[in-house]
């Protein structure tokens, strides 16, 4: 195959032309940083969509995270239970509070939070009287973690959760969306996600005071009063009105994307599971995920070829792919960090790697992916009826 010039992209961001429009207005009426009607109509649009009560723009997925550890009161000294599969922006927020995580293995089933490893992590804890003041549970790649179980776990020990869903925006179980599990949900609207602001992101909750209290944190924590006062420390943290008229418009439009980003999934899942040695992460009955990478695992002694090698492939044919993420407890900054689990996150690590998934991805672009996967796989002959 010859390498083609033209760069297919991991997850690309799409616009469709009314985020133009709200900028131009913010820009027009003067209303470019942290006041704004965009802001306050895109915490409202949140608001209605997710059945969340109350809802915060932040300015990213990390600083929500950052605000909502503070608003647990976690503080030096504190413990954290955090899920170990997951980007570092997830367990970061914990040091910068001068507390110490504590890292919990996956589940096979969903990819995150194992709930019978928490429970046994939480009993750990309390054996040493080490009670974890709040914790971290991710929905990766689209996939809502265990809830049902995860919140029985979390009301019967009294431990608030924060529920991360910077990758599950329009997830949900049932008819309960990613983010209002927790006692706090945040969403992380990067340039790479299902919609974006740009760099942006959310803080959910059904907590009036937390609300009150976040929005008040976020602006530096300034006091009420015709001049500049502060009693406490407060924090930049507010979404700009250009970024929150972007997200507007985005969100017009999410359901769609999702739909798109499934259609790409079961595309990719059609040609490639009879394949020896390749797995799609399933639904579990009742689970709905927006399917914002589509991700594949697979074991290189039935396939022929190992996650690493076919990223190799797929770049040489400017083709962007991604290993899934490093569990924390093997990065080197978290290496004396406590760890409780199996080795499920290690294991999914060594042999799992994220397709590109865009909104806007072209069949032709697929096609090239596709290529890229039969030309390594040794049972190729076999399936050469398949090629699209």
């Amino acid at each position: 195959m010859g390498k083609s010039r033209e760069r297919v992209y991991l997850s690309f961001p799409e616009f469709q032309g009314a985020e133009i429009k709200h900028v131009m207005a913010a820009m027009e009426e003067g209303q470019i940083a942290t006041n704004g009607r965009f802001i306050t109509a895109f915490e409202q649009g949140l608001s209605t969509k997710f059945g969340a009560s109350h809802v915060v723009a932040i300015n990213s997925g990390t600083s929500a995270i950052h605000l909502a550890l503070h608003l647990l009161g976690v503080a030096p000294g504190d413990e954290v239970l955090c899920q170990s599969f997951t980007f570092i922006a997830s367990t970061n927020p914990i040091l910068y509070l001068g507390a110490q995580p504590v890292l919990v293995d996956s589940e096979e089933e969903t990819w995150n939070m194992c709930p019978d490893t928490l429970e046994l992590t939480i009993q750990a804890r309390l054996r040493k009287r080490k009670k974890p003041k709040a914790i971290v549970v991710v929905n990766l790649f689209g996939m809502p973690a265990n809830w049902p179980r995860i919140k029985d776990i979390s009301q019967r020990y009294q431990i608030p959760v924060i529920e991360d869903a910077a990758e599950a925006v329009g997830s949900r179980i049932g008819g309960q969306y990613a983010g209002t599990f927790g006692d706090l949900g945040i969403f992380s609207f990067n340039g790479n996600k299902i919609i974006t602001t740009g760099s942006g992101g959310a803080l959910l909750t059904e907590n009036r005071f937390l609300a009150k209290k976040a929005r008040y944190l976020s602006t530096q924590a300034k006091l009420d009063f015709p001049h500049y006062e502060h009693s406490e420390l407060g924090f930049n943290y507010k979404m700009n009105n250009i970024s929150a008229g972007i997200g507007l418009a985005q969100l017009d439009s999410l359901e769609d994307r999702i739909q798109k980003r499934r259609t790409i999934f079961r595309r990719y899942q059609q040609f490639l599971q009879e394949l020896s040695g390749i797995h799609f992460l399933k639904e579990p009955e009742g689970f709905f995920s927006n399917r914002w990478l589509t991700t594949m695992v697979i074991d290189p002694l039935l396939a022929g070829f190992s996650a690493r090698e076919l990223m190799i492939s797929l770049q040489d044919q400017e083709i962007e792919s991604r290993l899934l993420w490093k569990p924390m407890h093997l990065q080197p900054l978290y290496k004396n960090t406590p760890f409780f689990g199996t080795g499920v996150s290690s294991t999914l690590f060594s042999q799992g790697i994220c397709l590109p998934s865009s909104t806007g991805l072209r069949e032709e672009e697929m096609d090239r992916v596709l290529d890229v996967v039969f030309s390594l796989h040794k049972d190729i002959m076999k399936v050469s009826d398949k090629l699209p």
